[in-house]
């Protein structure tokens, strides 16, 4: 997926506590990567600028209702060498980067996710279900892009 032969293509997802909305997209993105076949080809990062004690527990119980397990995750820092080396970063609309922090060929996607933590399970649901479907077209669109490199 990537422009070079040996280099997997970096994915990361940020957001300021790393205790939802990143984590998720994280889980869903590792999900899709091994649907696809992609383990050798996809690499997978999550961080928060601040990050938090834990993952949200609404968050934990919405993943495990979709058939995902991210109990044991902990929320970390994002470095900034991560985003330089990433190709795509996807901010969960919480302006958590400066674009100045992120590698010149970076593909930067602000998904303006409304944050879960506090909310009523259903709208966790919703923005679960939201997260899935915008880290399948993230997918999609890395596999075209890459392949349009590569003929």
């Amino acid at each position: 997926m990537t422009n070079h032969d040996t280099d997997p293509t970096r994915l990361a997802f940020v957001c300021v506590q790393n205790a939802g909305r990143s984590q998720m997209s994280a889980a869903f993105a590792e999900r899709e990567r091994d649907r696809r076949g992609l383990d050798a080809e996809v690499e997978i990062l999550t961080g928060g600028t601040h990050p938090a004690d834990h993952v949200h527990e609404p968050v934990v119980n919405a993943m495990a209702d979709a058939g995902v397990d991210i109990a044991d995750r902990t929320p970390r820092a994002i470095t900034e060498a991560e985003l330089q080396s990433a190709d795509y970063v996807a901010t969960m609309g919480c302006s958590t980067l400066d674009v100045g922090t992120v590698g010149p060929d970076t593909e930067v996607r602000d998904w303006d996710l409304e944050d879960p933590d506090g909310k009523d399970p259903e709208r966790v649901r919703e923005i679960r279900d939201e997260i899935a479907a915008r880290v399948e077209a993230l997918f999609d669109e890395a596999t075209a892009t890459t392949a349009a490199h590569s003929e």
